[in-house]
């Protein structure tokens, strides 16, 4: 069954906006994997407004399934990273003033870059996944930086999603995937997934392995509480098998 990662950013986001350590985000981890999340995900910007470096080498001890850390891969990101040593990095191409990620690299623009970037964090054993959109044509670049996974970028499909038919909005997501499948590159997929568009998505690409959540499911967990709202995107997952 595909994974899911949660990503605690949204509620550290919270915990910032009045100082202090209240919600603590090392005890949320804790609870999103003991309430079934099959990892955590976190983003740290250079401004530090959610997650904060030193949130990431504490958690370092709290996860004990998978941690994927997601960032631009500066200097101070990549030290960060090679201390870490978290299971999976996600790279991805956001400037620092970005709210949040909204597009996915340019491969051939940048192969050079990613592919130095994959070699350190492979060389100590850290799984790499590139952010990418749909086009095809990039995708089939992916292969020579030797990256593990992509992430695809689902924006455009949850923008999509009962707005035109969901079939035409799943459409470049499946083919994108296919084209990975066929160059041996396992797919994650994140952003704007939610309760109403996950099953839809994973049921069409049911090779996905993991898909990272955050802004959605936080947003849910105000209304149902943390357990039953990893255990609803959990049997989103499973209904999709």
């Amino acid at each position: 069954m595909t994974k899911l990662s949660v990503n605690i950013n949204k509620v550290a986001t919270l915990r910032n906006a009045r100082g202090g350590n209240v919600p603590d985000i090392l005890k949320v981890a804790a609870d999103c994997e003991r309430f079934g999340a099959d990892g955590i995900t976190v983003h740290p910007r250079p401004d530090e407004r959610h997650i904060r470096y030193a949130d990431v080498y504490d958690l370092k001890s709290i996860v004990t399934k998978e941690f994927n850390i997601e960032g631009y891969p500066s200097e101070d990101f990549l030290k960060l990273v090679m201390d870490v040593k978290p299971d999976q990095v996600t790279l991805v191409p956001d400037p620092p003033t970005a709210i949040t990620s909204n597009a996915g690299w340019n491969v051939l623009e940048h192969k050079q870059f990613l592919t130095e970037v994959i070699e350190k964090l492979h060389s100590v054993g850290i799984r790499s996944s590139i952010f990418v959109g749909t086009d095809l044509e990039n995708i089939s670049v992916v292969p020579e930086t030797k990256t593990d996974r992509i992430e695809l970028y689902t924006e455009p499909y949850a923008s999509d999603f009962g707005r035109i038919s969901n079939e035409d909005a799943v459409a470049p997501f499946v083919q994108a995937a296919l084209l990975a499948q066929e160059l041996n590159i396992e797919i994650n997929a994140g952003h704007d997934l939610s309760l109403e568009n996950l099953t839809y998505f994973s049921k069409n690409i049911p090779w996905l392995k993991e898909v990272s959540i955050g802004h959605a499911l936080i947003s849910d967990a105000l209304y149902l509480g943390l357990e039953t709202t990893i255990r609803e995107y959990k049997n989103c997952l499973r209904d999709s098998e």
